[in-house]
């Protein structure tokens, strides 16, 4: 699975962007430059991501550096998967 390309699609469904993430690339700052990942985004973007992956996220294992770019939110993604 490419997990960035995963990310990038469930951001694009919780955030309803409009196909304005297809040029989002790694390096893409999210939180604090995305105006619509605000905290409920966040928690939707948790849940999708929990449901879509068979993955389970609890409080304590995420902080704002988790949503910094898209290459951090996929490289926990990353570590969920396999671990």
């Amino acid at each position: 699975m490419d997990v960035v390309a995963e990310v990038i699609r469930i951001l694009e469904e919780v955030l309803g962007m409009g196909g304005r993430m297809s040029s989002f690339t790694r390096e893409t700052n999210l939180l604090g430059a995305v105006p619509q990942l605000d905290s409920m985004a966040v928690v939707t973007l948790i849940t999708t991501l929990e449901e879509r992956l068979s993955i389970a996220i609890s409080d304590d294992e995420i902080d704002g550096d988790t949503f910094a770019t898209v290459e951090s939110l996929a490289e926990f993604v990353r570590k969920k998967v396999g671990g």
